[in-house]
């Protein structure tokens, strides 16, 4: 599914600029039309390509940093969410969520033996309580349609039962460590040893409720002690975006993944009492479009202007409270050297010039590069702004260039 920058920790500064606060009524969708003028920048030998930009992934939805901003500025969670989300309605999200536990890549599925922990069938309300005996480790294991379940004290797995098709752990306390290869880990829920319907390898899934769920997103995508109005707009981003996913699951045996490429999910272990307090103030509560749960992208900064997603409530606005409290993405340069470049598109040739065909329209130098190119000797190579930002490790697609000739060291004797 999508992908989008997680937000890092940072060391905050409070901004000394106060904006009023904006109802959400009072924005709209930009009309701006794509900026087409060719801007370009010659490169000649060795050059230092300096790049200026703003913000700090796609600029979609939510931005992390905007509702921390808006936040500080008054704004109730519910405000923040309807200013990121025009055009979404509320409504009730409950239910489970399938995560894919991505660092556990053994063949089994493995737990720390603890009183009260349960086995059962995948889909299937019976279970067996297993034994209180000598065992350190229960572990789940495919035999071919059906699952072993295995004990070990530390030496050889002895089977305790052969359950027929796929399986799950459970524990009396709702709170199971998984062990996963050099570590350990905390989960609420159920462990489950399940493989995609038409076969395969089977994998790890954490099926858990919603709300416990969020319990282990929301700390790890942005600061517990944030703010809470702006952790609460988190809340709701993550569980609508986790319902959505729940909707158009990535595969038939889980809902979504536990990394970036999905949403951040550590487990248990990550909870923080601050973020549970912030998720529990808005219990249950999501964004629907057209009856469905919307698709809440998020990213940790717009740069100051959000842009336009895939869907008509991901809309391009200017945003007054994404640069309040965020030095660091608000407006961030790097800068690289000509043959970096060189080193993408390799049997090009030397870079000779760059050129910015077409941008958004939205905001400063004409809004985020939606086409552009690079030249060299050997040719030119038309790339996306998103491709560049991939490529070379940009903070966003809103960026642009400036272009310095080093100087030539002295000549050799």
């Amino acid at each position: 599914m999508m992908t989008r920058s997680r937000l890092l920790p940072i060391a905050l500064a409070a901004s000394a600029l106060l904006l009023p606060a904006l109802p959400a009524s009072a924005t709209e969708a930009s009309g701006a039309e794509p900026r087409r003028a060719v801007e370009t920048w010659p490169v000649a030998g060795s050059s230092a390509i300096t790049v200026t930009g703003h913000g700090f992934g796609h600029g979609h939805g939510l931005s992390q940093y905007g509702a921390l901003g808006a936040a500080q500025q008054g704004l109730a969670w519910q405000q923040i969410v309807e200013f990121y989300y025009p055009g979404t309605t509320w409504g009730a999200i409950r239910g489970k969520v399938r995560v894919l536990i991505t660092a556990d890549t053994g063949r089994d599925v493995q737990v720390a033996a603890e009183p009260g922990l349960k086995v059962g069938r995948v889909g299937r309300a019976r279970t067996w309580r297993l034994p209180v005996n000598a065992a350190r480790k229960w572990r789940l294991v495919a035999q071919g349609r059906d699952t072993a379940v295995q004990w070990t004290r530390g030496g050889a797995w002895r089977t305790w039962k052969k359950v027929k098709g796929e399986a799950e752990f459970s524990a009396a306390d709702g709170r199971l460590t998984l062990v996963l290869p050099g570590a350990r880990r905390d989960y609420r829920g159920t462990l489950q040893s399940v493989a995609p319907r038409l076969g395969g390898k089977r994998e790890t899934v954490n099926e858990v409720g919603m709300e416990a769920y969020l319990r282990g997103v929301v700390p790890q995508e942005v600061p517990a002690l944030w703010t809470p109005a702006a952790v609460s707009a988190q809340s709701v981003a993550a569980r609508t975006y986790a319902a959505f996913e729940r909707s158009h699951p990535n595969a038939s045996h889980y809902d979504l993944c536990d990394t970036s490429q999905c949403q951040v999910y550590g487990g248990a272990d990550v909870e923080h009492p601050a973020a549970t307090e912030a998720i529990g103030a808005t219990a249950g509560q999501g964004l629907y479009h057209d009856g469905r749960p919307a698709f809440t992208q998020f990213s940790a900064s717009n740069g100051g202007w959000s842009s336009a997603g895939s869907m008509p409530y991901l809309v391009a606005q200017a945003d007054p409270y994404d640069g309040l409290a965020n030095p660091t993405y608000s407006t961030w340069t790097t800068t690289i050297d000509d043959t970096e470049v060189e080193k993408q598109w390799p049997g090009m040739g030397d870079l000779t010039g760059i050129e910015v065909v077409t941008r958004d329209g939205n905001g400063e130098w004409g809004g985020r590069v939606t086409d552009m190119a690079f030249v060299f000797t050997g040719g030119r190579v038309p790339v996306s702004g998103d491709d560049v930002r991939s490529s070379l490790g940009l903070r966003s697609d809103w960026f642009t260039f400036s272009v310095i000739p080093r100087q030539k060291g002295p000549a050799r004797q």
